[in-house]
C-alpha cells in the first residue's frame, strides 16, 4: 500500500487502523491525522512517529482516503472545516450513527463508506460492517478492505440502516461479553474461587467456545443443546436463566442500542 491516508481524529480506534496499517508496510510518513488534543497528539508522536496537526489544512489534499475517526457531536464542525481541502475525495467514517447522506453533503462528495468497527480491532481481531454509498467503485471498495483489514474481518451491507443492527450485536457486543465475564467472576468468586482463578476461568471460556463454533461450524444453538443434558448442571443454569427471561431481556437491550444508534443520526446527523 502506497496511497496516502489522513485520519481525522486520532483516538483508539484511529491509533488501531494506524498500528495496522504500519504493520502492514505504510510508511507513517504517508499518514496525516488531524487531532485537536495535545496529549493524544504526543502519544501518536511518541507510538508512530507521526507530528499530528490540531486543525485541518492544505496538506489533506494529498489524501487519498480520509478516515473520519471522530465523535458524532462533533463531526459536523469537523467535516466543515477539511471539507474545502478534501475535494470528491474517498471517505471512510467509523462514526457511530451519522448517515452517509450527511456526510456527503458535509464533505461535497459522494465517494462516503460508513463502517461500524468493534474495540477488539485494537488488537487485530475485530469485526467491520461496512456500506458503501453508489458512487464508491469497485477500487475504491477494495482499498476499503485493505485498510480495515488491520483490524481483523469485515463485512459489507447492502443497506444503510443495517449499520445501527451490527451497532447493537457486534460494536456494542464487546461490552456485552465483558458484563457477563463480570457477573461470571462474581459468582465464581462468591461461591469460593479467587477472584483471579474466576476470571480465568470466565475468560477461556467466552474464547474456548467462540473458537468452537468457528472451528466446527456449528450453530451455537446445536453446540449449546450437546452440553445441556436433561437434569444435569447445565440444564439448571440455562432453566434459571429461561425462568428469568434473560434471553428476552438480552434482545430487548440490543433493541436499545440499535435505536440508540438511529438517535445519534437524528440527533448530530441533520444535514
Amino acid at each position: 500500500m502506497s496511497k496516502r491516508i489522513a485520519f481525522i481524529g486520532g483516538g483508539n480506534m484511529a491509533s488501531a487502523l494506524i498500528s495496522g496499517l504500519i504493520k502492514q508496510g505504510l510508511p507513517s510518513d504517508l499518514i496525516d491525522v488531524v487531532e485537536p488534543f495535545a496529549d493524544a497528539r504526543d502519544k501518536l508522536l511518541a507510538s508512530f512517529g507521526i507530528t499530528a496537526r490540531p486543525e485541518a489544512g492544505a496538506f489533506l489534499m494529498d489524501a487519498a482516503l480520509v478516515v473520519w475517526a471522530v465523535k458524532p457531536q462533533t463531526f459536523k464542525a469537523a467535516a466543515l472545516a477539511v471539507a474545502p481541502h478534501t475535494p470528491g475525495r474517498l471517505h471512510l467514517s467509523v462514526a457511530a450513527g451519522i448517515r452517509s447522506d450527511s456526510i456527503a453533503t458535509w464533505l461535497d462528495s459522494e465517494r462516503v463508506v460508513r463502517a461500524m468497527p468493534n474495540t477488539p480491532a485494537l488488537i487485530g481481531q475485530g469485526i467491520t460492517g461496512l456500506f458503501a454509498r453508489t458512487s464508491v467503485t469497485a477500487n475504491d471498495k477494495a482499498f476499503v478492505e485493505q485498510v480495515i483489514a488491520t483490524t481483523g474481518e469485515s463485512l459489507w451491507l447492502d443497506a444503510e440502516d443495517q449499520l445501527d443492527v451490527v451497532t447493537a450485536l457486534s460494536g456494542s457486543g464487546p461490552a456485552y461479553v465483558f458484563y457477563f465475564m463480570e457477573a461470571m467472576t462474581m459468582a465464581g468468586t462468591e461461591m469460593g474461587l479467587s477472584r483471579e482463578q474466576a476470571l480465568q476461568l470466565a475468560v477461556a471460556t467466552f474464547s474456548g467456545a467462540s473458537a468452537l463454533v468457528k472451528t466446527t461450524g456449528d450453530a451455537p444453538q446445536v453446540l449449546r443443546q450437546r452440553v445441556t443434558s436433561k437434569g444435569g448442571t447445565t440444564f439448571a443454569a440455562i432453566s434459571s436463566m429461561e425462568d428469568n427471561d434473560v434471553r428476552a431481556l438480552f434482545i430487548d437491550a440490543m433493541y436499545a442500542a440499535r435505536e440508540r444508534a438511529k438517535e445519534l443520526g437524528d440527533e448530530f446527523g441533520a444535514a
